[in-house]
């Protein structure tokens, strides 16, 4: 890598507030020669420019010896985020690939069949006479050859050890705060009838009575990874395969891979993993399997990726607990932080509290927020809103209660099924309606008048009954409890206000926000900080229905057809397919990632 080419791969054609003096301060840490360099810019900060620019400083092959690495991948774990990148003109030359199942086969009779699907997979020594024009191999020849190859973070992981996607000069990795938590998820074993073809034909033994859990699951996983594996070479002897056949093939392979690196990660007495279990209803019931501290998952699946690292967020609020988690050491390791340039008076909080939202109370508030939405409604008449629900129940609930009040000709919401289309809808309608929503405080762009105002429901914080979230805490790791909250807060903030000239409301509808505030401030980014210490209660208008549809047509209690249009998008600012999903505090099939998680 040479450093001294960051700011000459900036891709714009001028700079935007602080963009060239961090720019600077990331040469001048690789130049003092860190291994990672943290970059903690906020929301408008084009972290993606400064990303392509990194990114430009990788080693070429005229300048590298033959066993030297030489390119940049640029990842990052939200789908929408690719999608951006892709579509803008700035950054042209980073070559996205994606996961095969984003790909049609292009042979005829199989036009609507994924790549992953397609004769290729389905047939043994299938010889494609079109592979050369398959976009999924077009695209993946073209990113594994050019400088830049442009990929989430799932994609990125799937293809440790892969020869077509080798080490590289630079890593960069894209809203990079919940790397850790990613790669938890993404080791995490889910062993269930609808993850486990062969479920039917193994005893599943009672895991968590035993007088060692961890060991009792290892011989499980042992025993089942066998049975994967006869299955799937069962399955690989026959000449032609059934689009479900395949699909049953590559989970058995996938399911023994996944149990292979569990049992190998447990019995390594080298590992610093600590891995926990759970299976709440005994013998023949689901297992789920979580590493804690994946370190080791990410040296294989990340760190042995490349030679120099830049990670890249808003939200990266402690450097010596973001390395601890990722397992990188911190004396290799810079942060640079690039300063807020959004005027305070266009990204207000306000307090509006209601009470406490957690579920022995929730009862109790829940309906004095959903008052405070109509009031909200007629501050705002003119205005499209969100509401961040933090849960499917807590959605459901509030939509009944507006619905209830007859304001539900501006109240839209969605189901898991439905979650980008809805949103897509949302976004497109002229119409000053809110959207009740669940995860979606990351990854979404609502600049200008796509919002102008948003809501918090719920603090954010992890459920407690998770077994990786309750093992920390019985370690006392509250600051790190506290802190992943605090950062889901941040993250939020920042959908409604997207430029320096852009503005918009945060309102917090949870008292336990407020102690959130006092627990996590020393982690509190200073522009946040003054945020919050400029936080003030507005004069809201009367609870009054009639009011909150004044915007409208409609009266209150009329359900007049939603008006939509087109948005010419493709998604782009929506989040993902669930690869895993864990419980919510209400008990709903709803990781905290899950609904960002991509290929």
């Amino acid at each position: 890598m040479d450093p001294d080419r960051i700011p000459a791969s900036f891709p714009a054609p001028s700079y935007r507030g602080n963009q060239r003096e961090a720019l600077d301060a990331i040469r001048d840490a690789f130049a003092a020669g860190n291994d990672a360099v943290l970059v903690r810019a906020p929301t408008g900060s084009g972290k993606s420019l400064l990303a392509r620019a990194i990114a430009g400083a990788a080693r070429t092959p005229e300048e590298a010896e033959p066993a030297e690495a030489t390119g940049a991948y640029y990842t990052t774990p939200q789908v929408s985020q690719l999608d951006d990148v892709a579509a803008d003109d700035l950054l042209s030359d980073l070559n996205v690939i994606r996961g095969k199942r984003n790909y049609t086969c292009i042979l005829p009779d199989e036009t609507t069949t994924p790549v992953d699907r397609a004769p290729c997979v389905r047939e043994s020594g299938y010889d494609c006479s079109v592979k050369h024009r398959c976009p999924y191999y077009a695209d993946r020849a073209i990113a594994s050859n050019r400088a830049i190859a442009a990929m989430t973070l799932a994609y990125f992981m799937q293809t440790a050890g892969s020869e077509v996607f080798g080490k590289r000069d630079v890593v960069v990795v894209d809203e990079a705060h919940g790397l850790s938590e990613w790669a938890e998820m993404y080791a995490t074993v889910d062993l269930r009838p609808r993850t486990v073809p062969v479920w039917e034909d193994v005893g599943v033994p009672d895991v968590s009575s035993a007088d060692n859990p961890m060991d009792r699951t290892a011989r499980f996983a042992e025993t089942l990874a066998g049975v994967c594996e006869r299955a799937a070479e069962d399955l690989a002897a026959s000449p032609e395969l059934t689009a479900a056949e395949a699909a049953r093939r590559d989970r058995l392979q996938d399911l023994r891979s996944e149990l292979n690196w569990f049992v190998s990660d447990y019995r390594d007495p080298t590992s610093t993993t600590t891995w926990v279990v759970d299976q709440p209803d005994g013998e023949g019931t689901p297992i789920t399997i979580k590493p804690l501290d994946p370190g080791r998952y990410l040296h294989h699946t990340v760190w042995d990726r490349g030679t120099k690292f830049a990670l890249l967020s808003a939200t990266i609020l402690d450097k010596e607990a973001f390395c601890r988690g990722v397992g990188l050491d911190p004396s290799n390791v810079a942060l640079v932080d690039v300063p807020h340039t959004f005027p305070l008076e266009n990204r207000p909080l306000y307090d509006v509290t209601q009470g406490k939202m957690t579920y022995e109370h929730r009862d109790e508030t829940l309906p004095k927020v959903a008052r405070l939405l109509v009031r909200l409604l007629a501050r705002h008449p003119d205005e499209k809103g969100i509401v961040h629900c933090h849960s499917y129940a807590i959605q459901e609930r509030l939509a009944d209660r507006l619905d209830d009040f007859g304001v539900s000709a501006r109240v839209r919401s969605h189901d898991r099924e439905r979650r980008d289309a809805a949103l897509e809808e949302w976004q497109a309608t002229d119409d000053p309606d809110v959207f009740l929503s669940v995860k979606m405080e990351e990854a979404l762009d609502l600049r200008g008048d796509l919002a102008r105002w948003q809501v918090l429901c719920k603090a954010p914080y992890l459920n407690t009954s998770d077994s990786r979230v309750a093992r920390r805490l019985e370690e006392g790791q509250w600051a790190w409890y506290y802190r992943v909250a605090l950062r889901t807060v941040i993250q939020a903030a920042g959908r409604v206000v997207r430029a320096p000239d852009d503005y918009g409301v945060t309102y917090l509808a949870d008292s336990s926000l407020l102690d959130l505030f006092d627990r996590a401030r020393s982690n509190m980014p200073d522009w946040f900080a003054d945020a919050v210490d400029g936080m003030s209660r507005p004069d809201l208008p009367e609870f009054d229905p009639a009011a909150a549809l004044d915007g409208t047509d409609a009266t209150p209690g009329a359900r007049p057809e939603r008006r939509t249009k087109s948005t010419g998008r493709s998604g782009s600012q929506t989040q993902s397919r669930t690869a895993s999903d864990g419980p919510s505090d209400d008990g709903a099939d709803d990781h905290p990632l899950s609904d960002v998680w991509g290929e």
